[in-house]
């Protein structure tokens, strides 16, 4: 059970808006690494963890996820508010506009939507957290390169916030990495189960 708060996790104010920034913000709404697929594959992996502190990490930072693709979605509808189609076709927008309009949609920059198989699930422990260290570390590389994008302060600021996020969850992964260290020593949960 959820306890929703009708606030962003981080608070957004586009007002100066860069389309190409909103454009590449679409590789954190729904792109294959992106925060639906965080949320969504952490979400799914919770239940074949062997540990409820397993299961409480992946469940807390699967929610956490939710909240930063609220927050991405929040800064794409800010950038694109106002915007008119002939600004949105220079920043290669114009299929997605032709789709979408103005509406927030889960596909990444190039308009390839997002799908079930961005989400890993193997039912293997060990495999579903060596993936999800690397997924955060995908999505850190993916905000710093955003990041370089801009020298727009209303964007950096919740990227800044929104990267960090992505360091202490690869933390926290790691300190479950550990705990199935000592129940799998030699990496295979399957003898376990024998």
């Amino acid at each position: 059970m959820w306890i929703y708060q009708k606030k962003l996790e981080f608070p957004i104010s586009i007002t100066n808006p860069d389309l190409g920034v909103a454009k590449a913000l679409m590789a954190q709404y729904g792109g294959p690494d992106s925060e639906l697929g965080a949320a969504m594959r952490y979400l799914t992996q919770r239940f074949s963890m062997p540990d409820d502190s397993l299961r409480a990490t992946l469940n807390d930072i699967g929610t956490e996820e939710m909240a930063h693709w609220e927050m991405i979605g929040t800064m794409i509808v800010q950038s694109m508010n106002g915007a008119s189609a002939a600004e949105l076709a220079d920043a290669g927008l114009a299929g997605y506009y032709t789709m979408h309009g103005r509406a927030v949609f889960p596909a990444d920059p190039n308009g390839v939507p997002f799908t079930a198989s961005y989400i890993q699930a193997t039912g293997d422990p060990v495999a579903d957290i060596a993936e999800d260290m690397a997924a955060e570390q995908k999505a850190r590389a993916t905000y710093e390169h955003i990041m370089n994008l801009t020298t727009n302060e209303q964007y950096l600021a919740p990227l800044r916030f929104l990267r960090e996020r992505e360091i202490v969850h690869f933390q926290r992964f790691s300190e479950c990495w550990n705990i199935l260290m000592e129940l799998y020593p030699d990496g295979d949960q399957n003898k376990r189960c024998r």
